[in-house]
């Protein structure tokens, strides 16, 4: 027998060290050449490390949150050759995306916490049951996040016998699955299913997420301006451009709502502009737009990136807002998908509330949130000059600033100027 020392390889991204985001393994479990082993979180994206060699689970370098160095021990096993040896360089996978927003964020090295494996004398009182695994001989795979397989493993969940609702399993569904068994089903009203106090470990892109708010909060002085927008001709007109949109992908409010924006930012550039208060103390006003869409994904918000939005009509923003969100829920995002944005549009869509007060995308200085449309009576001047009632269908437009860099008088202008956009539909396609 021989111990094979598999060594956390450089993942060609400049990084020093990585995060332990969760283990695909235990010691002493058998791993065979090519399984994963490990999700590994760095600045840029969590990769999926597999086992170079076939053997026994000696030892573990932490738990998940801890950092790992490159060069450092990540694994050691337990093979069937002779001599101890040190892995090559794995091939690695991009599993999930970069966090939102592009802050640098400075984690100190810590030592590396060894997990022993047991004496043999100690392995039957220190082993744990054994999960449910996904049974062999499924016709098609379950399809699901790393961190949802994780807890479902922690938890003793066979994945095949959760229903999703939707492509692929979530969290939600795990819950639903715990809640009322294997066929999901709704129970009657009455008493709240009792639920144990659980404690969550903030690691991997939660962690990133935390980290980069409470930077935003802490460094950025916000300011929040609401307007409200009657959006009935613009809806109208959507409703229009859809019965004839043929194959292409059915429009919602925010390509309209993107071209109102680009068409907007010539005259307002200190809002398409990024602050660099670290070090340089400088604010790059840019010509392009490279508009951030949030999206929520099971392992938490990100941030793909429109290149170029001004260059696109509605269609084509429809495409890419699509193709981009689906992107980031599959964990196919690519670090250029998610960085190096200069405005950021968020929205909860059917929850997009009366109001929201959204937190800066650090180093952007404004993001903007719109919010759910609503139809209520609104007066209205005739033709008469007498005022009378209608059915309007209305809709609150958020937009949170950095107070260094932009005024409120700058932020209300250019709400009231896009107002003007939406509630006049037909100057949206001109020029």
């Amino acid at each position: 027998m021989a111990l094979f020392t598999f060594k956390l390889p450089d993942i060609g991204e400049g990084i020093a060290q990585a995060e332990i985001v969760g283990w695909h393994i235990k010691v002493g479990d058998r791993v065979e050449e090519d399984q994963p082993i490990a999700d590994m979180m760095t600045d840029k994206a969590t990769v999926e490390m597999e086992s170079p060699v076939a053997g026994t689970v000696v030892r573990l370098a932490g738990e998940p949150g801890d950092q790992v160095s490159i060069g450092a021990m990540l694994v050691e096993i337990e093979t069937a050759g002779e001599g101890a040896a040190a892995a090559p360089a794995p091939s690695v996978e991009t599993v999930e995306a970069e966090t939102p927003g592009e802050a640098e964020i400075a984690v100190p090295v810590q030592a590396e916490p060894v997990v022993q494996a047991p004496a043999p004398q100690e392995a039957k009182s220190a082993a744990k049951p054994e999960p449910i695994v996904e049974p062999a001989g499924h016709a098609a795979p379950v399809l699901a996040s790393p961190a949802v397989r994780a807890r479902a493993r922690e938890l003793g969940i066979d994945l095949a016998l959760v229903k999703p609702n939707g492509d692929h399993v979530r969290h939600t569904d795990l819950d639903a699955y715990l809640l009322y068994g294997a066929g999901q089903g709704y129970r009657p009203a009455g008493r709240a299913a009792p639920r144990a106090d659980e404690q969550v470990k903030v690691i991997g892109m939660r962690r990133r997420i935390a980290e980069n708010m409470a930077a935003s909060k802490r460094h950025i002085p916000h300011f929040t301006y609401v307007e409200e927008i009657d959006v009935t001709a613009l809806e109208e007109a959507r409703t229009q451009l859809n019965d004839h949109r043929g194959d292409r992908p059915k429009l919602t409010m925010l390509p309209l709502l993107i071209v109102a924006i680009c068409k907007t930012l010539p005259d307002f550039p200190m809002l398409n502009a990024r602050y660099d208060d670290d070090e340089a103390g400088v604010v790059t006003r840019h010509g392009a737009v490279h508009l951030g869409m949030a999206t929520q994904t099971d392992a938490g918000l990100m941030v793909p990136v429109i290149r170029d939005a001004q260059d696109k009509n509605v269609w084509q923003l429809a495409t890419e807002i699509r193709r981009l969100a689906d992107a980031a829920r599959s964990g196919k995002a690519t670090s250029a998908e998610l960085s190096g944005s200069t405005l950021t549009l968020t929205s909860l869509g059917p929850l997009g509330g009366i109001a929201t007060t959204p937190v800066i995308n650090r180093p952007e200085v404004a993001i903007i949130g719109p919010n759910r449309v609503i139809e209520r009576p609104m007066f209205v001047t005739n033709k008469m000059g007498s005022k009378e009632i209608v059915a309007a269908k209305l809709m609150n437009l958020s937009i949170s600033c950095d107070h260094r860099v932009v005024d409120g008088w700058d932020a209300a202008s250019f709400v009231q100027a896009v107002r003007k956009l939406l509630e006049t539909p037909v100057l949206l396609f001109e020029g």
